[in-house]
């Protein structure tokens, strides 16, 4: 991922407790991400890298906000930074 303001979670997106069994990764898609785009991208993100969607924001200017979680395992690949 890009800086560590891309990385910052909306309010109001609480991602667990200390203990939690969960890793999470904040995604932006741009509007020109069309939503059969982002569901391909995001399927192949869950079927190789063993991300669940967890949440999705929508935009009044057609962008998305998207929180990935998988179970914590240094054996899984991080999402592509394109996402």
């Amino acid at each position: 991922m890009a800086s560590s303001s891309s990385r910052a979670f909306p309010a109001g997106w609480e991602t667990g407790g200390e203990g939690d069994d969960y890793e999470y990764v904040p995604l932006r898609l741009p509007r020109e991400v069309t939503r059969v785009t982002a569901s391909m991208r995001l399927a192949i993100q869950a079927e190789f890298g063993g991300w669940e969607l967890s949440r999705v924001r929508a935009y009044t200017d057609g962008s998305r906000k998207v929180l990935l979680r998988r179970r914590k395992s240094a054996l899984l690949p991080t999402p592509e930074p394109g996402m």
